[in-house]
C-alpha cells in the first residue's frame, strides 16, 4: 500500500513545487516593478541629502528606464542563450549589488550610475523570471491560476512601491528605498538556487550585434525620447528627434529579422494575433495606469496635503482588488470566457474609474471620493492584467521563451514612459490654459495662490481624461486585433489557438 501512494506523494511534492517556485519568481518581479516607483516619493528627500540639481534629479528614474528598457530584448535573448536559471542568478545577483552601490551612494552621480546598473541587470532578471514561469507551468492545468498571480504582482507592484516608498522614506531614509531590495533578492537569490531546475544553454540562439545594437538604440532613443517630452514638450527639436530615430531603428530592426537566419526576435513570436494582442493591453495599459499612479499621488500630496506615507496607504484598496481580482480572472474568468472580453472590460472598467477622478478637488474626502475610483481601477487593472500576462506568452517555441518573454516587460515600460510623458506634458499645458484665462478674466497680472492651485487641479483633472482615453482606444483596438472566444491555456509549442 506504502508503494501505491508513492506516485501521488511524488506528484504532490512536484505541485508543491512548482507554486514555492512561482513565490521566488514573483518575488523577482516585484522587486523590478516597485522599483519603476519606490523612489518617487524619494525624490525630494535624496535631492536635499545629496544636493542634486531640481533639473537632472528626474535621472533617478530615468537612467533606470533607459537601461532597462533599451536592453530587455536583448537580455531575453541571452537568458535563452546561456541558460534562463543562470541569467536569472546573474540578473538577481546584479541588481542586489547595485542596489547597495545606490543607497550607500556619496554623491548624486554614484547613485544615477547604480539605477542605470539597476536597469542593466533587471533587463537580464525580468525575461528570464517570466521565461522561466512560463516553461514551469507549461501544459499545467494550474497556468492560468500561476498567471493571475503574476499579473497581480506585475500590476500591484507600482502601487506597493509607493507605499514601500512612503513608509521607508518617512520612518527610516530615502536610501532604504534601495537598500530594501537586498531583502527580495536573498530570498529570490537562495530559492532559484534552491529550487529552480538547471537549463540547458542553447548555443543555436545568435545575438547578433547588428541586431542587438539597433533594438537597443530603437529603444533607447524612444524611451529617452519620452522622458524628453516630458520635460522639454513634444515639440522639441531633440524630442522629435529621438522619436523619429528610435521607430526608425525599431522597424530596422524588424526588416532585419524577417531576412537574416538567427534572428535576435524570431517574427513569429509577435505574428500571433493572441499574443500580439495582449502586448498590445499590456502596452495601453501601462500608459493608463500611470493616470491613477502619477497624478493621483501629486493630487493627494499637493492638494489634500497626505504625507508620504499616508499617500503610499492611499493606494492599499487598489492593491487589494487588483491582487483579487487577477488571481480571480486567471483562475476562473480566463478559461471561460477568453481574454477579448476580460481585456475589454477591463479597459472600459479602467477609464470609469479614471473619469470619476476627474470630479476631484480641494474638498474631496478619502471616504468613499477617493478610495471609489481606486477600488475600480484595481478591478480594471486586475481583469486586464491577468487576461494579458496568462496569454502573452502563450504557445511560444521554447527556444523562444526568454525573447518571448522579454516583449512583456518592453511593452510594459515602454508604454509607462509614453503615459508619464503624454499625461505630464498635457497636464502641464492645460493647468498654464486655465491659469492664463483665471488672470485674463480677473483682469490680474499675478497668479494667487488660490488661482495656481485651481489652475494645478485642473492640470491633474486633464491627465485623468487623457489615461481614460488611453483605456478607450486600447479597447477598441483589442477588439478587433484580439480573436474573440476562448483560448487553450494548456498548449504547448505552437500558438495558441482560439476555441
Amino acid at each position: 500500500m506504502s508503494a501505491g501512494a508513492q506516485p501521488g506523494t511524488g506528484t504532490a511534492q512536484k505541485n508543491l513545487k512548482i507554486w514555492w517556485i512561482l513565490g521566488v519568481l514573483a518575488t523577482a518581479q516585484l522587486m523590478v516593478v516597485l522599483d519603476a516607483t519606490i523612489v518617487n516619493i524619494a525624490l525630494p528627500t535624496a535631492q536635499k541629502d545629496l544636493d542634486i540639481p531640481t533639473d537632472d534629479r528626474q535621472w533617478m528614474i530615468t537612467a533606470y528606464s533607459l537601461a532597462f528598457g533599451g536592453l530587455l530584448i536583448i537580455g531575453g535573448r541571452i537568458g535563452d542563450r546561456i541558460g534562463r536559471r543562470t541569467t536569472f542568478l546573474i540578473g538577481v545577483a546584479g541588481f542586489a549589488a547595485a542596489s547597495a552601490l545606490g543607497g550607500l551612494a556619496p554623491t548624486y552621480e554614484v547613485l544615477i550610475a547604480a539605477r542605470a546598473i539597476q536597469g542593466a541587470f533587471g533587463a537580464l532578471m525580468a525575461p528570464a523570471a517570466l521565461s522561466l514561469l512560463t516553461v514551469t507551468f507549461e501544459g499545467s492545468p494550474a497556468r492560468p491560476k500561476a498567471f493571475g498571480i503574476w499579473g497581480a504582482t506585475s500590476g500591484a507592484g507600482g502601487a506597493i512601491g509607493l507605499l514601500l516608498g512612503g513608509f521607508l522614506t518617512e520612518y527610516f531614509s530615502w536610501r532604504w528605498c534601495l537598500l530594501v531590495n537586498l531583502v527580495f533578492a536573498v530570498i529570490a537569490f537562495v530559492g532559484a538556487l534552491t529550487l529552480l531546475p538547471k537549463t540547458l544553454p542553447d548555443r543555436n540562439v545568435k545575438v547578433g550585434p547588428l541586431s542587438a545594437i539597433l533594438i537597443a538604440g530603437g529603444l533607447f532613443s524612444i524611451v529617452y525620447g519620452l522622458s524628453h517630452a516630458e520635460t522639454d514638450g513634444w515639440s522639441d527639436p531633440a524630442t522629435i528627434a529621438l522619436l523619429v530615430v528610435g521607430l526608425v531603428l525599431v522597424a530596422a530592426f524588424l526588416v532585419v529579422q524577417g531576412k537574416i537566419r538567427d534572428p535576435l526576435l524570431p517574427l513569429r513570436v509577435i505574428s500571433d494575433r493572441i499574443r500580439g494582442g495582449s502586448l498590445t493591453a499590456i502596452l495601453f495599459t501601462g500608459a493608463g495606469i500611470f493616470g491613477v499612479f502619477l497624478f493621483l499621488t501629486y493630487f493627494l500630496q499637493d492638494t489634500l496635503s497626505y504625507s508620504a506615507m499616508e499617500t503610499g496607504l492611499a493606494f492599499l484598496p487598489m492593491v487589494v482588488f487588483l491582487a483579487a481580482t487577477s488571481s480571480l480572472t486567471g483562475s476562473q474568468l480566463l478559461p471561460r470566457f477568453g481574454p477579448r472580453n476580460l481585456i475589454v472590460l477591463g479597459m472600459f472598467v479602467g477609464a470609469l474609474s479614471l473619469v470619476l477622478m476627474t470630479r476631484f478637488n480641494a474638498g474631496t474626502a478619502y471616504f468613499p471620493d477617493v478610495v471609489g475610483p481606486l477600488v475600480i481601477a484595481g478591478i480594471g487593472a486586475g481583469l486586464i492584467f491577468a487576461s494579458a500576462l496568462g496569454t502573452a506568452t502563450l504557445g511560444l517555441l521554447d527556444e523562444d521563451a526568454g525573447v518571448g518573454s522579454s516583449l512583456v516587460s518592453t511593452a510594459q515600460q515602454v508604454g509607462g514612459s509614453i503615459g508619464v510623458a503624454l499625461l505630464s506634458t498635457q497636464a502641464a499645458s492645460a493647468g498654464s490654459r486655465h491659469l492664463k484665462d483665471l488672470m485674463e478674466s480677473l483682469r490680474l497680472t499675478r497668479p494667487t495662490p488660490e488661482l495656481a492651485s485651481e489652475a494645478t487641479l485642473a492640470g491633474y483633472h486633464a491627465a485623468f481624461w487623457w489615461s481614460a482615453g488611453i483605456f478607450v482606444l486600447g479597447a477598441i483596438i483589442c477588439v478587433f486585433l484580439i480573436p474573440g472566444g476562448r483560448v487553450k491555456l494548456t498548449e504547448r509549442g505552437n500558438a495558441a489557438e482560439a476555441a
